[in-house]
C-alpha cells in the first residue's frame, strides 16, 4: 500500500492517478483545506484507491493512515507565501509538526520501507549561484520556505538516526492542470488564468523579466516515482528543468494584449534555475515538457479556474501588504 499525503491536492492528485495506473494500491490522506475530492474524479471508482479525510498535524490520524503502508509520498503541506507571513503558526503545525507525525507513524509501521518528501526550492531564497546546486545554503525569506526546509531537515535527521530510507526532492516552480485556486494570492498561473477567463488584465509583477524554472507537474510526478527506488538516507535532489522562462514569456503565451504592471516584491529572486545534474546522474531523469506545450495544457483545462478568485492590482496590494511590511527592510 502506498500513502500519498495531500493526495487530493495539485501534485498529489496527479501522483495518485499515476500510481494507480501503474497498478499500485493507494491510500490518500488529505484534510481538504486546499485539495479537492473532485481532483480524483477520474479514479474515484478505482478499486485500489482509498481516501481518508484527516490532517497530518494530528498524530493519531497519521498512525491510522500509516497502517499497512510500505511507501509514503509526503506532499501534504500549507503552501503560498502570503498566508505564511500572515499566519505562520498554521504553517509550522502542518509543515513541521505534520512531517514529524508522518515520520513517527512510519517508524512504528512494520510494513514501512521508504518515504519520499516533497521539499521546496524556496529554501534557497535569493541564491548566489545560478543554476543552483543542492549544496547551496538555505536562505529562506518567509515562513513557508522556512517550514519546508525544517520539514526537510526533520526527514533527513530521522532517516539517518533511525535508519529510515528517505529521499528529498526539491521542486522548482511546479505548474500544470489543477494548480491551486484557493482564496489566497499565490501561484502566477492560477492568477493569470482566472484573470484571462474574467477578461481582466494580467498583473505582471515588476518588469516581468524575472525568470522562473517552471516545471510541469507531469515531469514532477515522473521524478517522484523514479525516486522511489533510490537507496538514500535523506539525500536531497533538485527537480526542475534547468531552463528558466521569464514571466513576460508566460504572458505572451497566455494573453499578451491586456496587461498591467504592479510593484516588484521584496524577498524574491530574479531567477530560479535548478542544477539537476545530481538527480539525472542518479536516475537518468530529465524534464521533457516544454513551456509552450505546458501552457497549452493549462489553457486546454482553463475551466478549472472559472471559480477561482480574480485578482486586481488593488486586491493584490491589500493581500500582500504584510509581505512588503515584513520583508522590505531586510532586503534593502
Amino acid at each position: 500500500m502506498h500513502l500519498v499525503t495531500g493526495g487530493c491536492g495539485f501534485i498529489g492528485s496527479h501522483l495518485t492517478e499515476a500510481l494507480l495506473k501503474n497498478g499500485a494500491r493507494v491510500r490518500v490522506l488529505d484534510n481538504l483545506s486546499v485539495g479537492r475530492r473532485e481532483n480524483l474524479d477520474s479514479v474515484a471508482s478505482h478499486p485500489g484507491l482509498e481516501i481518508l479525510e484527516g490532517d497530518v498535524a494530528d498524530s493519531e490520524t497519521c498512525k491510522g493512515a500509516m497502517q499497512g503502508v510500505d511507501v509514503v509520498y509526503h506532499l501534504a503541506a500549507r503552501a503560498d507565501i502570503v498566508p505564511s507571513i500572515d499566519d505562520p503558526e498554521v504553517y509550522f503545525s502542518s509543515n513541521v509538526t505534520g512531517t514529524y507525525n508522518i515520520l513517527q507513524a512510519a517508524r512504528a509501521e512494520p510494513a514501512f520501507k521508504k518515504i519520499v518528501y516533497a521539499a521546496s526550492s524556496s529554501r534557497y531564497g535569493i541564491p548566489d549561484q545560478v543554476p543552483t546546486p543542492e549544496t547551496a545554503p538555505a536562505l529562506p525569506q518567509y515562513p513557508y520556505a522556512l517550514t519546508k526546509d525544517l520539514g526537510e531537515q526533520t526527514v533527513r535527521h530521522w532517516s539517518q538516526v533511525y535508519d529510515m530510507p528517505a529521499t528529498v526532492l526539491r521542486f522548482f516552480n511546479v505548474y500544470g492542470p489543477r494548480v491551486r485556486t484557493s482564496g489566497t494570492y499565490g501561484a502566477v498561473f492560477g492568477v493569470f488564468l482566472a484573470q484571462k477567463l474574467a477578461n481582466k488584465p494580467l498583473t505582471i509583477v515588476g518588469d516581468g523579466h524575472q525568470r522562473r524554472d517552471f516545471t510541469h507537474v507531469s515531469d514532477i510526478v515522473r521524478a517522484i516515482i523514479t525516486a522511489t527506488d533510490l537507496q538514500t538516507r535523506g539525500e536531497a535532489f533538485n527537480v526542475g528543468t534547468g531552463r528558466p522562462v521569464s514571466v513576460n514569456r508566460i504572458v505572451e503565451l497566455i494573453d499578451p494584449d491586456d496587461t498591467i504592471f504592479i510593484p516588484k516584491r521584496p524577498g524574491e529572486p530574479d531567477v530560479t534555475c535548478a542544477d539537476t545534474t545530481k538527480f539525472h546522474a542518479a536516475t537518468g531523469w530529465e524534464a521533457t515538457m516544454s513551456i509552450e506545450d505546458g501552457v497549452k495544457d493549462l489553457i486546454a483545462n482553463i475551466d478549472y479556474w472559472r471559480e477561482a478568485p480574480v485578482w486586481t492590482p488593488d486586491s493584490i496590494a491589500d493581500a500582500t501588504k504584510n509581505w512588503f511590511k515584513y520583508l522590505k527592510e531586510k532586503t534593502e
